[in-house]
């Protein structure tokens, strides 16, 4: 997993090696890093040297990496222009090295540019970016190459306009973001949560992390982590000679209902698709099931379900009398449970708090942000990370929050963000495939933080999967996960 650090200890681990270098030695790592790949950006539009380069540069350390590679690329035979935001204050070392280089200072954008480097605000920017700023940023769309197509836009460090430790980004009064959209964002030392959740990360583009020696200093935990693939492969449950159905874990799936026999299909078809042996359906939507997937064992009630290792429970199932008590009764139940749609409901009033405070196995509950309002009596904000957080400690549950990027925190304060989502995801039904899938894989023994990351990570596939077809249907994305998971399986 790759850790993500907050601005306050990548501002500690700097001082810590700032103090054992030369002065500026660390600037100029960064400026080398992100000069090395606007290079590389050029060459891929017709060559370096002859390119275009404009340099937005601030007042702070962000704007002398930007002048600093300036002159780098300057050397290398780009015509680089800078434009200072604030003249007077422009960081006067990389100010005088791009000078020397053969760069030049300009009041307005050249006519014609190849790349634009944000150096405009950097980690320690609050609130967005100031008029003439934002009103740049907004330009940034109209700037054309050599080659006619549009400025490649690189950022540096982060975004400029971006609240780098939540990834929330204001908007103007015509509703735009108050930020830069970068096709490129090189990082330094450490990734920032802006550039992996919230509507900062979009904005991020491509993320290019340079090493330049901070990795020992940073002390303490990171903010969150973001899954990779080598870790879902590490993770995934293997077959052994001796594995059959039932050591392989036994799901139940406590969904659907007569009137939403759709979601106890879907769900059903997500918790076959993980790594169990075994799915047994308890509910309403039993000839629905069956019709689809007759390898399950299916029945009308939790209490008649048989013995299972996990539990899901929610999806389509309503929140009247009857299915109240079919929550109960799996609440009941002393294994794993998944709770998603209309079991978080149930849970709204408060009537079942001493079932979920008396339980001693595992809980994992999936809301999007109305559920999360329900819950929790307001909406999770700038901060999603703060807020799955706080709502895991509250409920003394693991909390998947849905969403583009989708956050996962755990009650003893870890914090872990997808980073394979997509809108295409955003249509009815695909939550249930996804709680499905959770199931199966808390029912197989992984732990529920990684339950929850490994079934996000590997429903966002399968939501890119199905995307390429056109729009996407639930039905799309639980078809999809069959040649996503191929290559987990033996």
């Amino acid at each position: 997993m790759k850790p993500v650090w907050r601005v306050a200890d990548v501002r500690a681990a700097e001082a810590g090696l700032m103090a054992t270098l030369p002065p500026g030695t660390l600037m100029k790592r960064a400026a080398a890093g992100l000069a090395r790949r606007c290079a590389l950006l050029l060459a891929d539009r017709g060559g370096v040297y002859g390119a275009r380069v404009l340099l937005l540069v601030g007042t702070g350390d962000n704007g002398g990496d930007a002048l600093y590679a300036g002159a780098l690329l300057a050397r290398r035979g780009v015509a680089v222009s800078a434009l200072l935001l604030t003249p007077g204050r422009a960081h006067a070392e990389g100010l005088a090295a791009l000078r020397a280089a053969g760069g030049r200072l300009v009041d307005r954008p050249p006519a014609r540019v190849d790349l634009v480097l944000d150096g405009i605000v950097g980690i320690g920017g609050t609130g967005g970016l100031r008029e003439t700023a934002e009103q740049l940023a907004a330009s940034l769309v109209r700037y054309c190459g050599r080659d006619g197509a549009r400025a490649t836009v690189v950022a540096v460090d982060v975004p400029s306009g971006v609240a780098v430790d939540t990834g929330h980004v204001p908007l103007t009064a015509s509703g735009r973001h108050s930020a830069v959209r970068a096709d490129v964002t090189v990082a330094f030392g450490a990734l920032k949560p802006a550039l992996v959740v919230g509507p900062a990360a979009a904005l991020a583009g491509q993320v290019e992390l340079v090493d330049i020696g901070l990795e020992p200093w940073l002390r303490g935990s990171p903010a969150l982590r973001v899954t990779e693939w080598s870790d879902i492969v590490e993770w995934w449950p293997r077959l052994g000679p001796a594995s059959e159905k039932y050591s392989r874990g036994v799901v139940g799936v406590a969904t659907g209902s007569a009137t939403y026999p759709g979601a106890a299909v879907l769900s059903v078809h997500g918790a076959l698709a993980g790594p169990t042996g075994m799915v047994r359906y308890a509910g309403g939507a039993r000839a629905e099931v069956l019709h689809q997937h007759p390898s399950v064992i299916a029945t009308g009630r939790v209490a008649d379900a048989g013995r299972v290792q996990a539990w899901i429970c929610g999806s389509g199932l309503g929140t009247g009398e009857d299915a109240a008590g079919e929550l109960r009764a799996v609440l009941s139940a002393p294994v794993p449970v998944v709770l998603d749609a209309d079991a978080l409901t149930l849970l709204v009033d408060g009537s079942l708090a001493d079932r979920l405070r008396n339980r001693d196995a595992p809980i994992v509950v999936t809301p999007h942000d109305r559920e999360f309002t329900r819950l929790c009596g307001e909406e999770p904000g700038a901060d999603r990370i703060s807020a799955a957080l706080r709502l895991a400690a509250w409920m003394n549950a693991t909390v998947l929050l849905k969403g583009d990027r989708t956050v996962i925190g755990t009650p003893d304060g870890r914090a872990y963000v997808n980073p394979t989502g997509t809108s295409a995801l955003a249509t009815g039904g695909t939550g249930d495939v996804l709680a499905g899938l959770l199931g199966s894989l808390l029912a197989a023994g992984l732990a529920p933080e990684r339950a929850a990351a490994t079934a996000a990570y590997l429903h966002g596939l399968a939501g890119r999967e199905a995307a390429r077809g056109g729009p996407v249907t639930a039905s799309d994305v639980a078809a999809a996960l069959r040649p996503v998971l191929a290559p987990l399986v033996d």
